[in-house]
């Protein structure tokens, strides 16, 4: 007997939603589950964790910090680039902020105000310079660590007369970073003001800071995965003082414990060299304990 074509239709598209169902929910699964378990990979499979006397203490892929209950550095440690994420890897995610983002969001409640990348990399860089006891100037910040910013105010919109001059990023009780700009005084920011919308160009301003600071730029902006384990070999520099005062050794010791774990470019071109915080800073314990 043979069948009406529309029910022979169906049951081979049953057929085939049964056979991918197998294949491809099941077989292929299971495949590679049972590749995952192999001497070698089983460790990779598993999220490359890292284990020290038993105890798991984070995985070679994923960044974490090393501060304490506070949230501040703690100093015998190598610290991390910073997090946009929180190094949550449920929640990989850069902060979506650009070149462009230079002012702030100033209200008069704390929690609904927002920093611009320029204030966040300015204020970084101000923290580690303290942290690491180095010049952590940067060009368009201010000495008290947010982006040196102005809105000038003309007479006639672009052009004409400086009518009124006012640093966007600093409120009271701050000083304003320049005390004039062009023969008028520099006001401070006030709260729930969009200076943007009343007329004011933004202006920033370089200031006297170096031209290359000595804060490299992945020790004051985010990865984009918010979960990079790595530092630059520049980043770890700066932090060999600090680390071989608090553990008591020689900076030399430090440094070849650095080398130790810096990677090179990936293919020899591709990338650039990096240092594993988690892995250098479980050596730093085993080879200089704190006393």
């Amino acid at each position: 007997m043979r069948l009406p074509s529309w029910l022979s239709q169906h049951l081979a598209a049953l057929r085939a939603v049964l056979v991918l169902t197998v294949l491809l929910g099941l077989a292929y699964p299971l495949a590679l589950v049972a590749v995952g378990r192999l001497p070698g990979l089983d460790g990779r499979a598993d999220g490359s964790l890292v284990t020290v006397g038993g105890r798991t203490v984070g995985s070679s892929l994923i960044g974490q910090s090393f501060t304490d209950a506070a949230g501040d550095p703690v100093p015998r440690y190598f610290q991390s680039r910073p997090s946009a994420a929180g190094y949550d890897p449920t929640a990989t995610a850069a902060s979506n902020l650009g070149p462009e983002s230079v002012v702030d969001t100033i209200t008069s409640d704390e929690e609904t105000s927002t920093q611009s990348l320029l204030t966040q990399v300015c204020a970084r860089s101000r923290a580690v310079g303290e942290l690491d006891g180095v010049d952590g100037r940067r060009p368009y910040c201010t000495p008290d660590g947010v982006g040196a910013v102005l809105a000038v105010f003309r007479a006639d919109g672009l052009t004409g007369r400086i009518t009124r001059v006012v640093s966007v990023n600093q409120v009271a009780p701050a000083t304003p970073f320049v005390s004039t700009w062009q023969g008028v005084p520099v006001e401070l920011a006030r709260p729930n003001q969009d200076y943007v919308a009343e007329g004011g160009v933004i202006t920033p301003v370089r200031g006297d800071a170096p031209q290359r600071p000595a804060v490299p730029a992945d020790a004051v902006t985010a990865s984009g995965s918010g979960l990079d384990p790595h530092i630059s070999p520049a980043y770890a520099e700066i932090q060999v003082a600090r680390v071989a005062r608090e553990r008591g050794a020689e900076p030399a010791a430090i440094r070849r414990l650095v080398a130790e774990h810096t990677t090179g470019r990936a293919l020899g071109f591709l990338g650039a060299p990096g240092v594993n915080v988690l892995d250098l800073n479980l050596a730093l314990d085993e080879r200089f304990p704190v006393r």
